[in-house]
């Protein structure tokens, strides 16, 4: 049994400023998208000029913190954000949906892309594999953070893992079951799954790799775009059976989290628009 180290989600103090790892993760993951992208314009992909990819980084920063912080406000948590107005501007203490980032990305290149003469599925198929890591250093940051935490796993589980932060999650849970009352006055608390580290791998690492690998040849306009969207959908929506559920809008369901109601559209779509797009010429 693994306890979660605690760190300390400030990296650097600077005298009355502070630097958290949750900011520096997403400056990792431009870092990472920048990298990634004059790797592939040096490759021979004539979509963007490197300049114009600054750019559209700029576009897309502002996209995925505003539609990220308004997901989170709007799918996760309206209750509370709408008692506490001022808490939505407070992006350091973390909160942020992966799906409305996701649309604030989408409706930022848009706009870039009317903006140079680009269309858009030819710039969602050149950045969609060089997301896949931004991600996986944002859930980095969430386990840093210890937040967003698994749901209960049995203490035999070698990588099965106490996290202080959930204190209150495990009474209420514990509750509701003797044995889980037994685990919690045995360890001080519910074993569970470090399902931030699930997320890393899956949506992170094993995304990445299959769509570097598929855009490596010529595709269809639109299929890279539609692999994507099918392969962060299903990663999705398995890592959520070993995350502790968020209430959300529909509220709290053991059966069908609010994360894998927002990820079945992407499965969906993404399958048609591969079916669709598969129809045309590779480009």
């Amino acid at each position: 049994m693994l306890i979660h180290p605690q760190f300390d989600p400030v990296a650097v103090h600077l005298g009355p400023l502070a630097v958290h790892w949750y900011g520096l993760m997403y400056l990792l993951g431009f870092a990472l998208f920048l990298t990634l992208g004059k790797y592939r314009l040096k490759k021979g992909n004539d979509v963007l000029t490197v300049p114009q990819l600054d750019d559209m980084l700029m576009y897309g920063a502002v996209g995925v913190v505003v539609g990220g912080r308004l997901g989170e406000v709007l799918f996760y948590q309206p209750g509370f954000y709408f008692s506490h107005p001022l808490e939505i501007f407070m992006v350091w203490k973390g909160g942020m949906s992966f799906h409305g980032g996701f649309i604030g990305v989408l409706v930022a290149v848009a706009l870039y892309g009317r903006k140079i003469g680009r269309g858009f599925w030819q710039l969602t198929d050149f950045i969609a594999p060089l997301v896949p890591l931004g991600l996986a250093a944002g859930r980095v940051g969430n386990f840093i953070n210890g937040e967003l935490w698994g749901r209960v796993a049995s203490p035999d589980l070698p990588w099965a893992m106490l996290f202080p932060q959930a204190r209150m999650d495990d009474i209420a849970e514990a509750q509701q079951s003797s044995d889980l009352m037994n685990m919690l006055m045995h360890y001080g608390g519910l074993t569970r799954h470090p399902s931030q580290l699930y997320e890393f791998a899956l949506e992170g690492i094993v995304l990445f790799g299959a769509l570097w690998l598929y855009s490596a040849k010529p595709r269809a306009r639109g299929q890279v775009s539609a692999v994507f969207l099918i392969g962060y959908g299903l990663a999705r929506f398995i890592s959520e059976y070993f995350r502790n559920p968020d209430a959300g809008i529909f509220g709290k369901s053991d059966v069908i989290s609010m994360g894998q109601w927002l990820s079945l559209p992407m499965i969906v779509i993404g399958v048609a628009l591969f079916v669709f797009f598969g129809k045309r010429k590779p480009a």
